[in-house]
């Protein structure tokens, strides 16, 4: 057992040891020993739908962890309460977003003072009394978890179908309300990914059904009125790795079912003004070919990566014959400038690109090809544009923050070229950005690539490498990790934490050949980018090793457990939420909901033996080592159905057993939700407490941090 007497209390218990229940398999020729695997139930499809059917052993285990890592963190109740307090503080808690135009109304969310859950109503355009048609307060009183998936008000604005998780397993049902009375319909769909498409006469629409294994692979037309079981099968995907999507088209004309995996992509699409008729196929998979669309009178305009646009091109073709031979550039790949996403008007197209991890918004006037971009000050911020219900607009909805500046959201003129502040985030408790500084330093990795990392601190902190500091990273599936504000973070630097953000491999944040350098059998580009990035930030004196905590989750939470294997020296903490470091049992397991789909980012172990051994050499639990690891949190949720519980459970109970210091190795295990944690909005600031005490107290400041 490695020692934990530097970090524990007088009432410490003793840290539970999981029971070695000899197991392993041969695969490629290569046996690989699993001694934790009993610590997945048998039975983990029937846990999603109803966690009391836990298996009784696997139940008490997790629950003698709980109590383990409550005697370890239960002094720092108070700093939690505290941090929870100043947290909620930020939070303007009547909050609504802007309200956004459709026809004769203007839509909105909104919260109540002290509740958790959003409000759905809407206003007439111009102004005037509100109404409220779901109220996620009153729906959440019986559930112990409860979550929207989507709300759609109908095209005539009579009804708003809308869908709940109440288990936290991500299995929505979807329910329709009568704008006029108030009241739910008897029709109610079960087991949905919770979106809704609207066919243009409201007496229908389309959703997703999620089979046994939780996968989308069927799309499904309910007519109102009729019962589930006469629903009617309009697409059901063959590929088991292969996840199906619906949304509305920009224009509103169609219902575009969106198939893929993480490297192919195929669409479809169904008039809504004929819901009956089959979908038409666009463009036919091509292995390795992404598209997405819009549609503007007779055109299709696609964002796509086809030949060999790393960084993607905007293409358009006829609605007609939309098919591969007929596309034609109209925004032509320049590497380097990675085209994330695009919206389409009546008269412009809108795209978000980024170059060098900053982004930025590009406008073409499609009456003339003119092209103008909107510009913005500060050296590292966030951008995102927010769509809208109308396509015949010239107004563009767009939002904007740095880690210093609170969001804000602008309507911009695309013809006039102004723009208006509709909303600017508001800090309750008071927010001075002059009080905090925000920068970016470019650390080089083991092969000489630039790694960005955006630092945020609080001005007149001493940078003399004495200051704890936590870095975030993530680094999957091409999704960047946007400088942008979180009001949480604030309770961390003001305690005098430097918080950085490693804009590392894997995610796209240089662009999607940033991403392709950290996947597969590049992944460990990945780990190696954020180990750089922790030397960089101790060279430049804004830490010191064994003075940084490291955070991630979920495939964030891999990379937690990788660099804990590789380079855990660097660290005091290490927080891991919803951690994916059960990589290779994971991938080899056909069966879960995210294996097959998740293939084309790891690899095929079961296919390939290259990628059975490119996973084995670095999966964090396969590489726990009988040395010295920095104290870990791993954080689960019983019903995630996309990181399992026994994920962090297993690598948490191979720790304990294998390291020879260190630690100590904690496991928290969420009984009642899923892979997003709490559902209310201020249950979930009781989580981000655990992982700042936690972090506090790795850097031994916890006492001090109340």
């Amino acid at each position: 057992m490695p020692k934990t007497t530097s970090k524990t209390t007088s009432k410490t218990q003793t840290a539970p040891v999981a029971p070695r229940r000899p197991h392993s398999f041969t695969r490629h020729g290569i046996t690989v020993a699993d001694d934790y695997a009993w610590l997945k139930d048998a039975k983990w499809q029937e846990v999603l739908r109803d966690p009391a059917v836990l298996d009784g052993d696997i139940r008490k285990y997790l629950e003698e962890e709980n109590a383990y890592t409550e005697s370890l963190l239960g002094h720092t109740t108070p700093l939690q309460k505290t941090l929870v307090r100043e947290m909620r503080g930020r939070i303007k808690e009547d909050d609504s977003s802007v309200p956004s135009p459709d026809g004769p109304f203007a839509y909105f969310r909104r919260f109540r003072e002290g509740g958790q859950h959003e409000l759905f109503g809407r206003m007439p355009r111009e102004g005037g009394d509100s109404d409220i048609v779901l109220d996620g307060d009153a729906l959440a009183k019986d559930h112990k978890y409860f979550k929207f998936g989507g709300s759609r008000h109908s095209p005539d604005h009579r009804l708003q179908a809308w869908s709940a998780d109440t288990k936290g397993s991500e299995y929505f049902s979807i329910r329709v309300r009568d704008w006029a009375t108030g009241k739910d319909f008897d029709d109610v769909v079960e087991a949905t990914d919770g979106g809704i498409v609207w066919s243009k006469d409201a007496k229908s629409f389309f959703y997703v059904k999620l089979d046994d294994n939780h996968r989308p692979m069927q799309v499904w037309r309910h007519r109102l009125g009729t019962k589930p079981a006469d629903d009617v099968l309009v697409y059901e995907e063959q590929d088991a790795g292969w996840f199906t999507h619906l949304h509305e088209s920009t224009s509103g004309r169609f219902c575009v079912i969106a198939g893929g995996d993480h490297e192919t992509s195929e669409q479809r699409l169904i008039d809504l003004d004929n819901p009956e008729a089959p979908p038409r196929l666009v463009a036919a998979r091509q292995e390795g070919v992404q598209y997405s669309l819009a549609d503007r009178g007779d055109q299709l305009f696609i964002l796509t990566n086809a030949d060999d646009a790393i960084d993607f091109k905007i293409v358009t073709a006829p609605l007609a014959s939309p098919e591969r031979a007929n596309w034609r550039d109209l925004i032509p790949h320049r590497a380097g400038i990675y085209i994330i996403d695009f919206d389409l008007y009546a008269g412009h197209l809108v795209r978000l690109e980024r170059a060098n991890a900053l982004p930025g918004i590009i406008i073409r006037d499609l009456t003339n090809s003119e092209e103008h971009a909107i510009a913005f000050d500060e050296a590292a911020y966030s951008l995102d544009t927010m769509g809208s219900y109308e396509f015949e607009t010239t107004n563009l909805r767009f939002s904007y923050s740095s880690m210093t500046t609170p969001s804000e959201v602008y309507d911009y003129d695309m013809a006039k070229r102004t723009r208006v502040l509709r909303k600017r985030q508001e800090i309750p408790s008071g927010h001075n950005a002059a009080d905090y500084v925000t920068t970016r330093i470019m650390a080089k990795s083991h092969d000489g690539a630039e790694v960005p990392v955006s630092i945020l601190y609080k001005r007149g902190l001493r940078l003399d490498g004495t200051a704890p500091l936590l870095l975030y990273g993530y680094g999957s599936y091409g999704m960047a990790m946007p400088a942008s504000f979180n009001a949480n973070r604030l309770s961390l630097v003001d305690r005098g934490f430097v918080y950085a953000i490693a804009h590392i491999r894997g995610g796209a944040d240089k662009g999607w050949g940033w991403y392709l350098d950290g996947k597969r059998e590049k992944k460990t580009n990945s780990f190696d980018d954020f180990a750089a990035s922790a030397r960089a930030l101790i060279d430049a004196k804004y830490t010191s090793a064994k003075r940084i905590v490291g955070h991630g989750g979920s495939a964030g939470g891999m990379l937690m457990g990788a660099v804990a294997n590789r380079a855990g020296e660097l660290f005091a903490g290490i927080v891991a939420e919803v951690p994916f470091v059960d990589v290779l049992n994971t991938m080899l397991d056909d069966t879960l909901p995210l294996t097959p789909p998740e293939w084309p980012e790891w690899g095929n172990p079961i296919e390939s033996e290259k990628d059975f051994r490119t996973i084995l050499s670095y999966s964090p639990y396969d590489n726990v080592e009988a040395k010295d690891y920095p104290a870990i949190l791993a954080m689960g949720g019983l019903t995630d159905p996309r990181v399992t519980y026994w994920e962090p459970a297993k690598w948490i109970a191979r720790l304990r057993a294998t390291m020879s210091g260190g630690g100590p190795v904690l496991l928290r295990t969420n009984m009642g939700a899923g892979h997003g944690g709490a559902s209310g909005r201020f249950d979930r600031l009781d989580e981000v407490a655990i992982v700042y005490a936690f972090a506090l107290w790795a850097v031994g400041t916890a006492e001090a941090g109340v």
